[in-house]
């Protein structure tokens, strides 16, 4: 009897922190692009310091894998993009919003306030949303398993 209740709690807290993990902004997301439709690369979130970060793993655009900023000014100025932190401090409100100041466009060379929420009706669909003064754009991100 003893074995059957630990085989069954060591069940449900497996499936547990799965279900937890799934819910999490955290993690790698492939960006689509809102006008076109088409996968423009992967960016991996990461928690540090209890905010929020993010970097570009991986260009999907066919032939712009090793792309650099062109556009940018400053130390940034034709750096690989791959790699490239563009999201920077953002931090947690009791909403379940993450807030900032810095996310970064490399293509535009522009940085944007942002607010970043998992989609209510489907948690493996990222909200991103950046702010130019009152103006603001809102992209679906889809959660990279693996």
């Amino acid at each position: 009897m003893i074995q059957h209740k630990t085989v069954l709690f060591l069940f449900f807290l497996f499936f547990g922190m799965v279900f937890v993990s799934a819910q999490s902004v955290f993690g790698r997301w492939k960006t689509i692009d809102d006008r076109t439709g088409k996968p423009k690369g992967i960016i991996n979130i990461y928690k540090k310091d209890g905010q929020m970060y993010g970097y570009v793993e991986k260009i999907l655009e066919e032939g712009k894998e090793d792309a650099v900023c062109i556009k940018c000014e400053g130390e940034l100025k034709d750096e690989p993009i791959v790699g490239m932190e563009i999201i920077k401090g953002g931090k947690k409100h009791d909403d379940g919003e993450w807030k900032g100041k810095h996310l970064f466009d490399p293509e535009q060379a522009m940085t944007f306030r942002f607010k970043i929420w998992l989609n209510p009706d489907n948690k493996n669909e990222l909200k991103v949303r950046g702010y130019l003064a009152f103006l603001y754009r809102t992209q679906t991100w889809l959660r990279v398993e693996g």
